[in-house]
């Protein structure tokens, strides 16, 4: 509860100076393109654009503590062949619409109401917002990381007024069996741990007007 409060105190002081810097990974017809496959396999839905209505939020963590080697593996628009836990996914790679330095600095890599390919099944209606760290499950998100997240939810919020929950990775599947789960794939699930649950409960306290998860996560 201390360090709750001490991080109240801290982002309070200090939300005025955070400022968006855009640096966009690669986003051509291509990405588009697969995309689209991605959005027929996966949610059975014919589109004409990847355009999305975001009622999520989604923080992450990256699972790599340097900014540039985590930026290195959203820019390429195919997905490396060194992830086989998502290769049966499809050839899209990965993204978010904003990735967060271990310093705070916040990044965006993509539009807004584009998806992005980022958790099983949400991807047609949430925003990902990225967080450099995680790298073998530590539990290291900074209090810089925790400041900016809680500047973007707040700002996203704004933006979209059809934003109504705020969840951690490891609780993308307890909206299996709800309107909001798209995925037609039972057998395409993984495990998720990030960004921690002591980084959800300190986003939660300085925030406010959300929903969380209809379940705990990660053992439910």
């Amino acid at each position: 509860m201390t360090r709750i409060l001490l991080s109240l105190i801290f982002i309070s002081l200090s939300l005025a100076a955070l400022q968006i810097k855009q640096t966009s990974i690669a986003f051509g017809e291509k990405r588009v393109e697969l995309s689209k496959e991605y959005i027929k396999e996966h949610y059975n839905l014919e589109v004409k654009d990847i355009k999305i209505v975001p009622k999520i939020i989604v923080i992450h963590h990256t699972a790599i503590d340097d900014f540039a080697d985590s930026l290195s593996r959203f820019t390429s628009e195919t997905l490396p062949t060194d992830r086989p836990d998502i290769t049966s996914g499809g050839a899209l790679n990965v993204s978010a619409h904003f990735m967060v330095e271990r310093d705070g600095t916040i990044h965006q890599l993509m539009p807004l109401d584009f998806m992005a390919r980022h958790v099983i099944g949400l991807n047609y209606n949430s925003i990902g917002i990225e967080n450099v760290g995680g790298a073998n499950s530590a539990d290291n998100l900074t209090k810089e990381q925790l400041r900016a997240n809680v500047f973007l939810v707040k700002e996203l919020k704004k933006r979209f007024d059809t934003i109504e929950y705020v969840i951690g990775h490891y609780e993308y599947r307890c909206f299996e069996d709800t309107p909001l789960w798209l995925e037609v794939d039972d057998g395409y699930r993984t495990f998720k741990d990030d960004p921690s649950v002591r980084f959800m409960d300190e986003l939660r306290a300085n925030i406010d007007n959300f929903k969380g998860a209809p379940c705990k996560g990660i053992d439910d």
